[in-house]
């Protein structure tokens, strides 16, 4: 056991030449190490396999509790009160001693009657100069534990994930050094404690939240002036956590991060979608922003309105991806408004039913630099169908366009050649994938 820990963390140290280098035969060389390497090599090890290493001896007893990382899962204990019994131990030792703890991950499943422990837990080791916080509680909503203050206030947090807990309200934010921040599934006490644990990070780079219904959160609001990659998700949920009929009217999305390079949204069902200062911009990715149950609202003039400023805060990419629903929305759009132009748009991947390929030519006519296009088409055309001509050719396909890639095409081999048809593009510029 200690062996293959001792292996690794030379492997990893020392690259392959060092295997093997450092052992006799017959003699316990690891036991005479300082235990600033022994914890290292502890740490290549699963938590199991750390703690038998307490019986060895009385000189290893301790020394576990001394390893700098925890990666802990309540299903890898016998049970919860051993998962509970083996987090206190290690809190009270690493109190007596003072120890600083650089990361820690957090697995916890616990039922109704399960003490709530948590929040406890979290406020301990975030005063240890913890930098790596990964918090996962994979309980009901109803079970939820609020995080502590001093977790809004530890100023050596570098990474922060939390699944499934509760933030409430708080006097101040001061997170000096956090870079990246997933939120996932959470509930908040309002929309202001969310906007304000975004806007505390001086630093933040990377932020990602993973919404889910009665979140208590009406408008997501993300103001941050470093913040480089945003992905917005939206669970649906299931059993207690779904809500029928989301209120679509008073519910909202503002994105203002001046420096913002990727933004991807995943599912988001908020009826207001508002980004501002999107210079720095250059990839979207667009899941399930609006869709075709979109455009019975777009005849209302303030609908249109937002629905034009969205798509032109976007416009400056050189990189987007958009899904089928996004497209089927287009399709009925167009209909109201003009796209705005693409210009600096040089990569684009679509995923386009063929029921909605006439949408193609009006989405390319705007992206006049296009040269690369990847089309992942969706369904079945029936034998009776015949290929969708096009009475004009898009600029960028005589103008820019440098490749076609037509993928997971669901028809028989023989149809594929519709898609091309179609696009009126040359056998050697496009690449159908069956």
């Amino acid at each position: 056991m200690l062996y293959e820990g001792y292996l690794k963390y030379m492997k990893a140290k020392y690259g392959e030449r060092s295997q093997g280098t450092y052992f006799i035969a017959g003699e316990d060389l690891i036991s005479k190490l300082p235990d600033s390497l022994i914890t290292q090599i502890l740490l290549y090890l699963p938590i199991k396999d750390i703690v038998r290493t307490s019986s060895l001896s009385s000189r290893w007893k301790s020394l576990w509790l001394l390893i700098p990382r925890l990666d802990l899962d309540s299903e890898e204990f016998q049970d919860y009160n051993a998962f509970v019994g083996f987090m206190n131990k290690f809190i009270d030792f690493s109190g007596e001693e003072k120890i600083c703890l650089d990361k820690l991950k957090l697995s916890s499943r616990k039922t109704v009657n399960d003490l709530p422990c948590v929040t406890r837990w979290i406020d301990f080791v975030v005063r240890r100069k913890l930098k790596h916080l990964d918090v996962e509680c994979l309980v009901n909503r109803k079970f939820l534990e609020e995080m502590p203050f001093s977790l809004y206030v530890c100023d050596t947090l570098v990474n922060l994930r939390l699944h499934r807990v509760l933030l409430g309200k708080f006097e101040a934010v001061s997170l000096p050094c956090l870079k990246t921040l997933r939120l996932e599934e959470n509930v908040y006490a309002n929309d202001v404690v969310l906007e304000s644990l975004i806007s505390s990070c001086p630093v933040l780079k990377d932020l990602i939240i993973l919404r889910m219904f009665e979140d208590n959160v009406k408008v997501l609001r993300v103001h941050s002036l470093t913040l480089t990659s945003l992905n917005i998700d939206f669970n649906f949920g299931e059993g207690d956590d779904f809500v029928d009929g989301f209120d679509k009217k008073v519910s909202g999305v503002l994105i203002d991060a001046p420096r913002l390079k990727y933004l991807k949204f995943q599912d988001d069902l908020s009826g207001s979608k508002i980004i501002t200062n999107s210079g720095s911009l250059a990839k979207v990715n667009v899941v399930y922003v609006f869709n075709e149950n979109d455009c019975a609202d777009v005849v209302d003039i303030p609908r249109r309105n937002m629905v034009r400023n969205f798509l032109t805060s976007i416009s400056g990419v050189s990189d987007m991806k958009i899904s089928q629903h996004f497209v089927e929305f287009l399709y009925y759009y167009k209909d109201f408004d003009p796209l705005p132009q693409f210009c600096n748009l040089s990569r684009l991947k679509a995923e386009i039913s063929l029921y909605f390929l006439e949408i193609l030519p009006t989405i390319l006519e705007s992206c006049p630099n296009l040269k690369s296009l990847v089309m992942v088409l969706e369904f079945y055309l029936q034998e009776e169908d015949e290929p969708i001509i096009f009475s004009s050719v898009p600029r960028c396909l005589v103008s820019s366009l440098e490749s076609v890639e037509i993928k997971k095409f669901n028809g028989r081999p023989a149809k594929m050649e519709v898609a091309r048809i179609s696009l009126h593009c040359p056998e050697d510029l496009a690449h159908v994938e069956s």
